[in-house]
């Protein structure tokens, strides 16, 4: 089978190995003829971004990057993208990388038109509608990691500095006019990261499976992307230059982002303002979160999660679920425990008001109120 594809769903998708190769030819498609490629510090030197770069240079589109993003992105890093997009005079951006570079790289694509402050454009209510749409600049999204699925994303998580809280930027025109998704970029990714992107991926197939809203489209794309991270996950992090296991994973993280416009749930509320105050890897973060997560959300999944053991042959229905589950977080190398992600001593009351302040907490099965969330995060302590 071919694991090269073009999908219009749900934008448009170049898919499969080597196809970083169209990156001028997508700009082109998206109306962009002078992009600023926005990545991390970490990716700003490597290989894949260098050759990225030749790419759009070969082409007449210049060769400008910006690459002033922190792990967990914050509102000075976008004042700096914004800047750096005006100065040098550009009329689109390449969000290049995880998380952080996506984020962040479609953040200054929508912030380099608008007059309002960046907070003024949270996702709460119809906050969205507050933007100019005919401002915001083009996107094409180029994922290195397969994890977060922010390539097909309509918002942008960005941590408030002064404040230490992660906050959700939406708006329907954050989604990428063009993807290129190609898993040669993904096979100099650590084993750690290859581990905690891999389940960041799960985690969001896993709380869009169980979140109680209607969506059924989002239900099965939760169900085979849960399957394609059992199946393949393993072997990516065995082996980062199995091409295959890296194209199902990219797969798999594009799958949960768009699952989860069903919603997500308890460990995204806990797993933000964890990331915001101690700086851990976000989808290490859910992963150690998920098992705790599971049990205290058992009187509402029990039968869902069943569902879910079923299509993918795991044995013993919830319980069997819960044992894969573990089993799979000891095989990848993630701690039991926040404290062994350093969470020591942590600010309980504060990771409480914040998860419970987190939209996330409104697709969680189980109603989240200070008491249990705080026995909650607790049991992940």
């Amino acid at each position: 089978m071919s694991l090269t594809a073009n999908w219009s769903y749900p934008t448009a998708v170049r898919f499969g190995a080597g196809r970083i190769a169209e990156i001028a030819d997508a700009c082109a498609a998206a109306g962009i003829t002078k992009p600023l490629l926005v990545t991390d510090r970490g990716l700003a030197d490597m290989p894949i971004t260098t050759r990225t770069l030749d790419l759009l240079e070969a082409a007449g589109l210049g060769r400008a990057i910006f690459a002033d993003v922190d792990p967990n992105p914050n509102e000075k890093n976008a004042a700096a993208g914004v800047q750096a997009f005006k100065d040098g005079g550009h009329d689109g951006v390449v969000a290049f990388g995880g998380g952080s570079g996506l984020d962040l790289g479609k953040l200054v694509a929508f912030l380099a038109g608008q007059t309002r402050p960046l907070w003024d454009f949270e996702d709460i209510g119809d906050w969205w509608t507050r933007a100019d749409a005919d401002a915001i600049a083009p996107i094409v999204a180029v994922p290195t990691t397969a994890g977060t699925g922010s390539e097909v994303g309509r918002a942008s998580v960005i941590t408030n500095s002064e404040t230490a809280e992660k906050k959700i930027i939406f708006h329907p025109k954050f989604l990428p006019s063009v993807v290129i998704c190609d898993p040669e970029l993904t096979v100099g990714m650590p084993q750690f990261i290859t581990a905690g992107t891999g389940l960041d991926a799960f985690a969001h197939c896993v709380e869009a499976f169980c979140s109680p809203h209607y969506h059924p489209m989002s239900q099965g794309m939760a169900l085979e992307g849960m399957r394609l991270v059992k199946d393949y996950l393993p072997r990516a992090y065995a082996d980062g230059a199995d091409i295959e296991a890296r194209a199902h994973m990219m797969s798999a993280a594009a799958m949960g982002a768009t699952a989860f416009q069903k919603g997500l749930g308890a460990i995204h509320a806990l797993s933000h303002p964890i990331g915001a105050m101690y700086h851990t890897h976000h989808g290490t973060t859910n992963a150690v979160c998920m098992p705790a997560v599971l049990q205290f959300n058992k009187p509402a999944i029990t039968k869902v999660i069943g569902q879910a053991a079923d299509y993918l042959g795991i044995a013993g229905g919830f319980d069997g679920f819960c044992a894969y589950v573990d089993e799979l977080n000891a095989s990848l190398a993630i701690p039991k425990t926040l404290g062994g992600l350093g969470v020591t001593d942590p600010d309980i009351d504060r990771i409480v008001a914040g998860a419970l302040n987190d939209p996330s907490t409104g697709g969680n099965p189980i109603t989240m109120t200070a008491d249990n969330t705080r026995k909650l995060l607790l049991a992940c302590l």
